[in-house]
């Protein structure tokens, strides 16, 4: 046992900012304990840190203690605001990015700085931690690999072709919607998809968290008896059920991959898991079931 005074654990020092480099910084979906030691350190020693709101962002660092100067940088600003940024890493600061909650990147700006910043030759480091998506896949129970979808197209016609093309989706499904819109999205996903089951979490980690999980029909009466809806909304959707799923010849689609295409059999098993929308274990043990026939090397 640790005496008084002394830690049961330690964790190593991080290093220094390198000078030069872009921070992607994931922070806080609500809760402001769910950020890592690292981002925290991080967000302490850089130079600048670009937010996506500097209000909201202050918050955060305020109950951290941390002094270290904000600009903003949002989808309204990016184009401007990305050069003065990438000059500041010319001179050898070190900069983060983070967005109000999350990953900077997914959903949020971030894609267009890091891009920028690649392309003019400085180095780009995540400092991952929480993301909306990964979240509420944990939650929701439902096998399989996830595609992420983020928010569907606003137009009518835009929209209806891309649900018909999501139903056809044999994957997991995970989309964000605003509460404003969140009761026509899930009618939407009901009307496209009526044989897949629909877990829908609002407020992730806040104080008012609340989910629906169950049959999409089920779901969307719940959530429209529920009255207004506040907060951000994330939304997984179940594949398909079995026999909703084409039947495929597995062993002969494995064959035909590795003829076409030699690789490992971890390599082969996970692409044909993604392509055929299948659970990966599934597909590995049928590797491995092929290997000992003899059928794969």
């Amino acid at each position: 046992m640790p005496s008084r005074g002394e830690t049961a654990a330690s964790f190593p020092e991080s290093p220094s900012p390198a000078p030069g480099c872009l921070y992607i910084v994931a922070t806080p979906l609500g809760n402001l304990e769910d950020i890592t030691f690292r981002a925290v350190k991080v967000l302490a020693a850089v130079d600048l840190i670009a937010a996506e709101d500097t209000r909201h962002t202050r918050k955060l660092l305020t109950h951290y203690g941390i002094t270290t100067p904000l600009v903003s940088y949002h989808s309204h600003n990016q184009h401007l605001r990305a050069p003065e940024i990438l000059a500041r890493l010319g001179r050898g600061q070190a900069v983060a990015l983070v967005s109000d909650a999350g990953t900077p990147g997914i959903s949020d700006p971030g894609t267009h700085l890091a891009d920028q910043a690649w392309g003019a030759g400085f180095t780009v480091s995540a400092v991952p931690g929480p993301t909306a998506s990964v979240a509420a896949v944990s939650m929701a129970g439902f096998d399989g690999d996830f595609i992420f979808v983020g928010f569907l197209p606003r137009r009518a016609g835009k929209k209806a072709e891309f649900l018909q093309a999501l139903a056809r989706e044999p994957r997991v499904l995970v989309l964000y919607e605003s509460p404003r819109r969140l009761m026509e999205t899930v009618a939407d996903l009901a009307a496209a998809m009526p044989e897949r089951r629909l877990f829908v979490v609002r407020e992730l980690t806040k104080k008012f968290e609340q989910c629906w999980r169950g049959p999409m029909g089920e779901v969307a009466r719940q959530i429209a008896a529920a009255g207004e809806i506040k907060g951000e909304c994330t939304l997984v959707v179940s594949r398909p059920p079995e026999e909703a799923v084409p039947v495929v010849d597995l062993e002969a689609h494995l064959l035909q991959e590795a003829a076409r295409l030699p690789r490992s059999g971890r390599t082969l098993a996970r692409e044909v898991a993604s392509a055929l929308g299948l659970p990966r274990h599934r597909v590995y043990q049928a590797v491995l079931a092929l290997k000992d026939q003899g059928r794969l090397p």
